[in-house]
């Protein structure tokens, strides 16, 4: 199976390189996790983060995400090699990157994690307060494993309402950075 990768530095399947194929099996049932989707709290592109790094240093901007995946200046190798283990791809995006289905499932608000699912489906599993994890990759991967563990379990998942690729969506009322 060939992925396509986001050119985006910061987002993207370029943060978890060596994920591809992983988590991805052919009989999948329609409840199966295809992937996980993080979403900032920011913008992307060069303005977008612009805003988000002067945001930032001013104290008028934060994202728990970034400080999970981001030191001050890169994304954190232990970041990537703990994608390299986990079993479901990520992949992250930018709140301006979203498709109409990420941004109808972001329910807890952003920065989150989502599940997408190989119905279509997506679910919010983690909302901004479960990633103030004071940037900890273990913590989010020990976090996010419980998350996808009781959602896969769960008919009901955590109480967030699924959103099947083509629904309406919500209107966005955050406006990022």
């Amino acid at each position: 199976m060939t992925r396509l990768r986001r050119p985006s530095p910061v987002a993207g399947y370029a943060n978890c390189p060596d994920t591809e194929g992983m988590g991805h099996d052919e009989s999948a049932t329609p409840a199966s996790v295809r992937e996980i989707v993080g979403v900032y709290h920011a913008d992307g592109g060069v303005m977008g983060e612009l805003r988000y790094v002067l945001g930032k240093a001013r104290g008028t901007a934060h994202c728990a995400l970034c400080d999970i995946t981001h030191s001050t200046v890169r994304r954190k190798a232990a970041w990537d090699d703990a994608c390299r283990t986990f079993p479901h791809p990520i992949r992250l995006v930018h709140l301006n990157e979203r498709s109409p289905e990420e941004v109808a499932a972001c329910t807890l608000g952003t920065p989150t994690v989502l599940a997408s699912f190989a119905d279509g489906t997506y679910r919010a599993l983690m909302g901004p307060d479960d990633l103030e994890l004071e940037g900890s990759v273990s913590a989010f991967f020990d976090a996010l494993d419980r998350a996808v563990s009781r959602i896969v379990s769960s008919d009901d998942g955590l109480g967030a309402p699924s959103v099947r690729a083509g629904q309406s969506t919500v209107t966005d009322l955050g406006s990022g950075v």
